[in-house]
């Protein structure tokens, strides 16, 4: 997949997670259901380790109230298409 294209995606599934604040008192059903929903997109998105890694701390930040407003999804890709790319691997 395109990582432009992956990034679009990624905002979009941030965008989905902030439905909670916008809608007043189904908000918290609504993260019962979304946390799951986006760990498992989380981790189709972003393959191996570091994708499930990633996976877990959306299924957290939106299981949590309040932590909505983090976007772990355009934050994973930064770390995927900026921070990992320019940082190079320590080989042992």
């Amino acid at each position: 997949m395109n990582k432009y294209k992956k990034l679009g995606i990624g905002i979009l599934f941030d965008a989905l997670g902030l439905v909670s604040f916008i809608i007043p008192g189904i908000g918290e059903f609504s993260d019962v259901v979304w946390a799951p929903i986006s760990a498992w997109l989380m981790t189709r998105l972003y393959a191996g380790k570091a994708g499930k890694i990633a996976g877990v701390i959306t299924f957290v930040e939106e299981a949590l109230p309040g932590f909505d407003v983090i976007p772990t999804f355009t934050m994973m890709w930064f770390y995927t298409y900026v921070i990992k790319k320019v940082t190079p691997e320590i080989k042992a």
